[in-house]
C-alpha cells in the first residue's frame, strides 16, 4: 500500500526557474523547498512540517522565502498554511488554472507589492484645535463651563477631526503614489486606520515609491502617520483562494488547520 505525502504548496512559478539546493521553507528544521513541474508552470513545494503552526518563525520562514525568489522572476504566492494531500492533487490544481497563473505571472514580473496604512496623528489635537473653527469653539466652551458632557462632545468632535483630516491627508497621498505604481487595491479595514491599501510597484520605482512616502509623511506629519511595509509577496494582485476557474479539484490545495 503507497503512503500519499502531503505537501506544503509556498507559490508556483514558470516551469524553467531553477531553485539553489538550499532553499529552504517552513518547519523545524527548516524543510527543503523543490519544484514540482505542471507544464509551463511549477508549483514550489515542501514536506508538511509534522507540528505546523502560525507560529512567528514559520510565519517569517513562507514570506521571506517568497520575497527572495519574488526579487529575482515572478511569483504567485499562496497564503501561509496551503497544504495539498499530495503531488498529484497540487498538479491537477494547477493544471486547471494554468491560464490565469500564466496571465498573473506575466503582470508581476519584475514588480513588487508595497503596502501602505494610514493612521490619524493623536497628539495633534493642538493643530486640530487650531484649523478647525467648530473644535476651537467646542474646546473654549468647556473651558468657560467644565461639564461631563461637554468634555465627552469635545472628545468626539477631536477624534472625529483628527480621523477626518487623516482620511483627508492618506486620500491626497493616495493620488499621488498611484501614479508610481501600476495597479492599488484597496484592503481590509483595519482598526485604527484610515487607509489599508497595496500598490503593485515595478521593482525599478520601489526606492522612489519609498522616498515618496517619506516626503508626504513628513509635510503632513500634523495630519496622518504613514506606515510603509515592502517589498512583498504580491499576495493582493494575484487570484485568491476560490477566486479560480472552478475545477473538480479546486479545493484540492487548501488552508491546513494551523492554530497556536
Amino acid at each position: 500500500m503507497t503512503t500519499r505525502s502531503r505537501l506544503y504548496v509556498y507559490g508556483i512559478v514558470h516551469a524553467d526557474r531553477a531553485l539553489p539546493p538550499s532553499t529552504r521553507g517552513v518547519g523545524r528544521p527548516q524543510a527543503r523547498v523543490r519544484l514540482l513541474p505542471v507544464g509551463e508552470l511549477a508549483a514550489l513545494v515542501s514536506d508538511v512540517p509534522p507540528d505546523l503552526r502560525a507560529r512567528r518563525r514559520d510565519l517569517m520562514a513562507h514570506q521571506e522565502l517568497l520575497t527572495a525568489l519574488g526579487a529575482e522572476a515572478p511569483v504567485l504566492p499562496m497564503r501561509f498554511g496551503m497544504v495539498a494531500e499530495d503531488a498529484t492533487a497540487v498538479e491537477r490544481a494547477v493544471r486547471a488554472a494554468a491560464p490565469t497563473h500564466l496571465a498573473a505571472l506575466r503582470r508581476l514580473d519584475r514588480r513588487t507589492e508595497m503596502n501602505l496604512k494610514a493612521m490619524p496623528v493623536q497628539s495633534a489635537v493642538e493643530a486640530l484645535v487650531r484649523d478647525d473653527a467648530g473644535v476651537r469653539r467646542l474646546a473654549e466652551d468647556v473651558r468657560r463651563r467644565p461639564s461631563y458632557e461637554g468634555n465627552v462632545r469635545l472628545g468626539q468632535a477631536v477624534a472625529e477631526g483628527l480621523a477626518r483630516r487623516a482620511t483627508e491627508a492618506a486620500d491626497e497621498a493616495l493620488r499621488e503614489l498611484v501614479r508610481l505604481a501600476d495597479e492599488v487595491v484597496r484592503g481590509p479595514e483595519v482598526p485604527g486606520y484610515v487607509l489599508n491599501a497595496s500598490f503593485l510597484v515595478p521593482q525599478a520605482r520601489s526606492e522612489r515609491f519609498r522616498a515618496a512616502v517619506e516626503h508626504f509623511a513628513t509635510a503632513h506629519r500634523e495630519r496622518v502617520e504613514l506606515r510603509l511595509t515592502g517589498p512583498l509577496p504580491c499576495y493582493s494582485f494575484v487570484p485568491q483562494e476560490g477566486e479560480a476557474p472552478s475545477s473538480p479539484d479546486s479545493s484540492a490545495v487548501r488552508p491546513a488547520a494551523v492554530g497556536g
